[in-house]
């Protein structure tokens, strides 16, 4: 230790949500010793991963291989379950489609091929997970039948998951340190060798022999946003992390890492127009069973293209497009019973009446009569000859009109009826930096940054445009073990050496 270094180690990892703290693990069972950095108090730790409902797709061929990963769920459960199955082929392709074949083909690969054994790592480390029951399996003729590929969450959502990783950690030795925020990479020729920080507003470094980045894309910082996404961005509903806002990347850069990935995009929700940033409770994710229209009555895009998981990250954008950046979601009472728990809550911008006239009265921001000629062409070609099932893509479609709907088209017919005000809101950014399948960063002649990793929304090139819901925590958890693993690795060399 020398007088430049307030503290030594072998990792440190940058951030302190699922991927920094899978990275933390992963580098502590691989013998490095390991610090933390968490930008926040721990109040308001484990990044976007906190405002997650901990829901993380994963390949699996059965129930049995579904056991392994909850094997205290019930057997009588069991019996009125169908997971289905979700291959790493279908893992594959889902990446590929939702991103129009963008995707890096390699990290795609090492994401699907390793997801259910590092789902298996995460249980051995204690996290516990459970059924999706409601948001992704409905009850019919007796059985949950789930579908679109994401079958499980972590116990008590995304705060439940970042706890049981901050508790794991913990009891392994590792040191998170709260309130302190690294702004710099100390770079040599030879590569990584410290970080200064920020430590409750006192300039200290760390020695160390490698770092993981993990600490978030840029989606809460506006300047970046709108340098980086265009027009409109900065008035997005933020929602997730205040603290997500690119300082990772931006340092990373300025030592010379290599760019990848979509900039000019993100996950884009639909929610409610007019709750603060930062709360809970944002996203409004039923559209499938209902319209969606736009100030002047018209509605806009597919409701039902494809299931809730594989539209929602893309649909705010569309949104934002509108005539003053919002839309109403129209639901009537037959669809009612579907929508998720976000549409109960208190804080929600929702108008019901018992005529569609009325409802249009209520909403105020709306052309009346565009709205009642566009439900009334709706409702006119609704195809009722086939059923409604809400667990499958049913191809109950309409016919005849320039904006289709292709699958779960009800009438919109039975009183009362629901108008909720939604927008954009911005979760994460898909911009970041180029690694290698080790997870190190790569440079601008794509090369080796020596001794630097990382993981989790740092990471461009996974998704372009949209994405798989549950990739992204997946992708946190499989790239921050191996990128903890590989640090710990580096860090181990260069002490033999």
């Amino acid at each position: 230790m020398t007088n430049e270094f307030h503290y030594e180690t072998d990792v440190v990892v940058i951030g302190a949500g699922n991927a920094a703290m899978c990275a933390a693990i992963s580098a502590r069972e691989n013998g490095a010793r390991t610090i933390v950095l968490e930008k926040a108090p721990e109040n308001e730790k484990g990044g976007n991963t906190t405002y997650t409902h901990g829901s993380i797709r994963f390949a699996y061929n059965n129930n049995e291989e579904i056991k392994q990963i909850i094997p205290d769920l019930d057997e009588e459960d069991f019996k009125i379950t169908d997971f289905g199955s979700y291959s790493e082929e279908q893992y594959y392709d889902d990446l590929c489609r939702m991103t129009n074949y963008h995707t890096d083909p390699t990290l795609a690969s090492i994401l699907t091929e390793n997801s259910f054994e590092t789902m298996k790592w995460l249980t051995d480390h204690n996290v516990r997970f459970i059924p999706i029951y409601g948001r992704q399996a409905f009850k019919v003729d007796g059985i949950f039948k789930f579908w679109g590929g994401m079958v499980l969450e972590s116990v008590g959502g995304g705060p439940g998951l970042v706890d049981a990783l901050h508790k794991e950690a913990k009891k392994m030795g590792i040191s998170i340190f709260y309130e302190t925020m690294a702004i710099e990479l100390i770079h040599t020729d030879e590569g990584i060798v410290g970080v200064v920080i920020k430590e409750n507003g006192k300039t200290k470094r760390i020695k160390t022999k490698s770092v993981v980045l993990a600490s978030g894309g840029f989606h809460a910082n506006v300047e970046m946003r709108t340098r980086y996404l265009g027009p409109n961005w900065d008035l997005v509903h933020t929602r997730g992390s205040k603290f997500n806002t690119g300082e990772g990347i931006q340092m990373a850069l300025n030592i010379g890492a290599l760019p990848a990935g979509n900039w000019s995009q993100a996950h884009s929700v639909t929610g409610d127009r007019y709750l603060p940033d930062f709360e809970e409770g944002f996203q409004k994710l039923s559209y499938p069973f209902g319209v969606i229209v736009n100030r002047d009555g018209k509605r806009f895009l597919d409701e039902g293209a494809d299931f809730r998981n594989y539209t929602y990250a893309s649909y705010g954008k569309k949104i934002l497009e509108q005539p003053n950046q919002f839309a109403w979601q129209i639901f009537d009472a037959k669809v009612a019973p579907f929508l998720r728990e976000e549409y109960k809550g208190r804080k929600v911008t929702k108008v019901k009446a018992d005529s569609l006239e009325q409802l249009a009265d209520k909403m105020g921001e709306i052309d009346k009569g565009t709205f009642l000629s566009e439900i009334k062409a709706y409702n006119e070609a609704v195809d009722e000859s086939v059923p409604f099932n809400p667990n499958i893509k049913d191809g109950r479609k309409t016919k005849g009109l320039t904006v289709p709907k292709s699958n779960w088209a009800n009438k919109i017919d039975t009183a009362p009826f629901e108008a909720y005000a939604v927008t954009c809101g911005i979760t994460f950014t898909y911009g970041g930096l180029k690694i290698n399948e080790n997870a190190e960063v790569q440079n601008i002649v794509y090369k080796n940054i020596n001794g630097l990793f990382a993981a989790g929304e740092v990471v461009g090139g996974l998704f372009y445009k949209n994405y798989p819901g549950g990739a992204g925590l997946m992708a946190g958890s499989v790239f921050g073990k191996i990128a903890g693993e590989n640090a710990a690795k580096y860090a181990m060399q260069l002490i033999k050496s």
